[in-house]
């Protein structure tokens, strides 16, 4: 089991006692007392007709030496399918019963552990594979769910057992004594897989979280690897990680299934002894031949749940290793920190950095002692080179991070005392690759919106944008569908789109980290037409790479390693030489019309 070392343990797992997490599980049992009590009164039924059924047989073949009559014999024949009928139907119920329970207990635990997911600062899903993540939250509870099954059964084992061991003591109290001395030595054997069981388990599960992220990693960028002709790589990616997983399940499976063969030998030892002892004492005349046939077909159907009981918490270790790690899941402390929970008023747009701190990683700062101020309704452009900070500051104004020292004020409020729901309900985001979800375009529009009865309204919005020629490009207008993460449309259009969906919002403060993608002069003239709809009603962070869009700020800040090195109107700071010109040099000059003019020059010459 030397490769169990090779699977990644998430940063954020942590080891639970089995009582923490039967604890915890049993409060997802709580809303279903009345079913487990149903569930506990159909396993008694189900227990006593077994019971019954080895008693009168016994008795029956005690009373062979008497007068037995055919109408004797139909009447047990009766008696015994009806105890039959009686344990199928009892059965049935039970199982009807439990399979509904699991269901709602597997749906609830997925609905808190993707809740709680949600919930989750995005550093957390920079650090940690989504795959893993979909795994957790989909094959971990589902295997939860076999717990449950497990935990109603245990209840039946423990029923049968009981009247099963007072039928037994009925029959023969010193053959009873014989058989319970022995019972600890099975409980030990079957303890003793416990721990190897959980560490199998666990690592099983690791195993598949890792085919599962393997697989979403490599579906999501097959374009990429079709285009560098990289099949056999990713197969071959995926191949390994299909093989480690095989490997370590297998050997789960031969751990596991080794629990119920080892206590079976031990069983069937009790068996051997107690079935000579019980022979003896039967050809001594000290029991009769019905109470020792009774006494072996008891005993048979004792071990049968006694066997289940030991093997309990080996079983249950995979459900337990699975509510670990759906659990731990759950437990990720949030990086982002919020002192207090104040509702937010309707924002004017200010903000303000103060002495702010900030990295990603431990000794690779981003900033020291960064300072900012944005008026409100000030439209401010970020520029630099890559790593300057501009995306930074757009993540800390969404609380997307936690900053580690300083302040950062929202009209004169720390950040820190909003709530964090309430607060991004202010703000409109629009990141640098605009996310779709599958959908028509109105369904995107309005992804926000607290009613989907303004169908209406987006039409008359969508057509102040370039006259509404841009929906003409759309096979069927709002109602077109976009595809998964918006494939079908354009970069332009799905720049349209999200931008539209951040005017319906009506945001205080609108943060926009723009697209390097290269679009037609059209489709660029209508998203600055959108983006002045939203520059004039809110305070507004650009993170720039067209010229029009610095050019449309009210401000320039230039920044180089986490510092504004410059800040002014785009005239001004061209006529400084300074930073912000070689910027414009290197990025903005070729977009401008005065290069495209000399261009042309200089290819008629």
């Amino acid at each position: 089991m030397g490769f169990f070392s090779s699977l990644d343990i998430e940063g954020y797992d942590r080891q639970y006692t089995d009582k923490q997490l039967v604890s915890r599980a049993a409060e997802y049992f709580r809303p279903y007392t009345l079913q487990l009590i149903t569930v506990t009164l159909l396993l008694l039924v189900i227990a006593l007709a077994a019971a019954a059924t080895p008693l009168l047989v016994s008795r029956s073949i005690d009373a062979m030496d008497e007068n037995l009559t055919t109408y004797d014999i139909v009447l047990l024949c009766g008696v015994v399918l009806l105890a039959g009928i009686i344990i199928w139907i009892a059965n049935w119920g039970r199982r009807r019963i439990v399979v509904r329970m699991v269901a709602d207990i597997v749906l609830a635990l997925r609905i808190d552990a993707f809740r709680a997911t949600s919930e989750h600062d995005l550093s957390f899903f920079d650090e940690f594979s989504s795959g893993k993540i979909v795994s957790r939250i989909t094959s971990d509870t589902h295997e939860f769910g076999q717990t449950v099954i497990l935990i109603t059964d245990l209840f039946a084992q423990i029923v049968q057992a009981v009247i099963l061991g007072a039928v037994l003591v009925s029959i023969n109290l010193r053959l009873s004594l014989y058989l319970f001395a022995f019972l600890p030595i099975l409980f030990l054997v079957a303890l003793g897989f416990r721990r190897l069981a959980r560490k199998v388990t666990r690592s099983g599960m690791r195993a598949m979280a890792n085919v599962n992220a393997t697989i979403k990693e490599t579906v999501s960028g097959i374009v990429v690897a079709k285009n560098f002709r990289q099949e056999t790589s990713i197969f071959e990616e995926f191949d390994q990680a299909n093989k480690q997983s095989y490997r370590v399940n297998v050997q789960r499976g031969l751990v596991l299934s080794s629990v119920f063969p080892a206590l079976n030998v031990l069983g069937g030892i009790a068996t051997a002894i107690l079935l000579y002892i019980g022979g003896i004492n039967a050809a001594l005349g000290i029991i009769s031949a019905g109470a020792w046939f009774l006494f072996l077909i008891s005993l048979d159907r004792f071990f049968f749940p006694v066997l289940n009981l030991s093997a309990f918490w080996a079983q249950i270790q995979s459900g337990l290793s699975a509510s670990e790690r759906v659990f731990a899941l759950m437990d990720v402390e949030s990086n982002v920190v919020q002192n207090d929970n104040l509702y937010v008023p309707d924002l004017k747009g200010e903000i303000k950095f103060q002495h702010v701190y900030f990295h990603y990683i431990d000794g690779e700062s981003i900033f020291d002692d960064f300072d900012l101020h944005v008026y409100p309704g000030e439209t401010i452009a970020l520029v630099g080179h890559t790593g300057a900070g501009k995306s930074s500051i757009a993540k800390l104004i969404a609380r997307y991070y936690e900053f580690q020292g300083g302040q950062i004020f929202i009209d004169g409020i720390d950040i820190r005392s909003f709530d964090l729901y309430d607060y991004r309900s202010h703000l409109g985001i629009v990141s640098q690759t605009p996310f779709l979800f599958s959908g028509t375009v109105a369904d995107n529009i309005c992804y926000t919106c607290p009613s989907k009865e303004v169908y209406s309204f987006i039409q008359e919005l969508a057509h102040k944008i370039g006259e509404g020629e841009w929906l003409g490009t759309l096979a069927n207008g709002l109602d077109t569908e976009v595809g998964e993460r918006g494939a079908r449309l354009s970069m332009g259009q799905r720049q349209l789109v999200s931008l539209m969906r951040v005017i319906v919002q009506k945001p205080a403060i609108f943060i926009l980290d723009e697209a390097t993608a290269s679009i037609d002069p059209f489709t660029e003239w209508q998203i600055q037409q959108a983006l002045e709809m939203i520059f004039a009603d809110t305070t507004s962070i650009l993170i720039a790479h067209r010229l029009s869009t610095v050019k449309a700020a009210d401000r320039i800040i230039v920044l180089e390693h986490g510092m504004i090195v410059e800040e002014g109107n785009h005239e001004d700071l061209l006529a400084k030489s300074g930073e912000y010109a070689n910027l414009y040099n290197t990025y903005f000059r070729h977009q401008s019309l005065t290069y495209i003019e000399e261009a042309k020059q200089l290819t008629f010459k």
